[in-house]
């Protein structure tokens, strides 16, 4: 499964057509999927840019993305910088009044399993985020309900070129063995290079203006459509 990252917690002025306004974020969903996407991971954001959690917000996001991509999943963060504290994130989950299909939980920070717990109860698929470098896999690999989890969501936060396989591989070593399908993918100049280990693996990944503005040749990718139709033809070719 290919996921389309839209615009990650960037601001407006880091790309050209970085989408941050639902229709806008409806545009890059429609090309997204076109181009071979099967899945959107979105910020919403407020019309200063900002990411947010509040209810309207979420649904003005979710909304349009649905219209203009019938059919496609779609999910949203729950990072801990999109609220206050915790107990605002939990009022925010319970205000929403139009669900994502899956919601990402950051497994290094506080309170993880309190924000999982609230996203099951109504019913939300979990993306149980592993950044390496962290403690998180220990710690989701003693949550009682980690089976539940939609899949794990492995995070390779070192953005070099060089690094960035060897970091993936301690940290799938981490994770393993589990049952909960992996998507695994990497960020700035190594999101390409995790991406293609993702492919060898046979493991779910992403490709988006949040990972990486860049394309496989270094040059600036015009929008997140472009990101996946690179992905998409390098896998034709092999």
């Amino acid at each position: 499964m290919l996921q389309v990252c839209l615009n990650g917690p960037r601001g407006i002025r880091e790309h050209h057509h970085l989408p941050v306004q639902p229709p806008d974020l409806a545009a890059a969903a429609a090309h997204s999927i076109a181009a071979g996407a099967e899945d959107v991971h979105v910020h919403p954001k407020t019309p200063d840019g900002a990411d947010s959690l509040d209810a309207t917000t979420v649904a003005a996001a979710v909304n349009a993305i649905r219209a203009a991509a019938p059919g496609i999943t779609v999910g949203i963060p729950t990072t801990a910088w999109t609220t206050p504290d915790t107990p605002s994130r939990l009022d925010a989950i319970a205000s929403w009044t139009v669900l994502p299909d899956h919601a990402s939980v950051d497994w290094h920070e506080p309170d993880a399993e309190r924000i999982a717990q609230a996203l099951l109860k109504r019913g939300i698929g979990i993306e149980a985020g592993i950044h390496s470098g962290t403690e998180a896999g220990e710690h989701f690999a003693e949550w009682p309900h980690r089976e539940q989890a939609l899949r794990i969501l492995a995070e390779v936060v070192d953005p070099t070129t060089t690094g960035a396989t060897a970091t993936a591989e301690t940290l799938l070593a981490r994770i393993r063995p589990t049952r909960t399908p992996i998507l695994l993918h990497g960020r700035a100049a190594g999101a390409w290079p995790v991406l293609r280990l993702a492919e060898q693996q046979g493991l779910h990944t992403r490709i988006g203006l949040e990972d990486t503005l860049l394309l496989p040749d270094g040059t600036i990718a015009d929008d997140n459509a472009q990101l996946v139709t690179a992905v998409r033809t390098r896998a034709a070719h092999g």
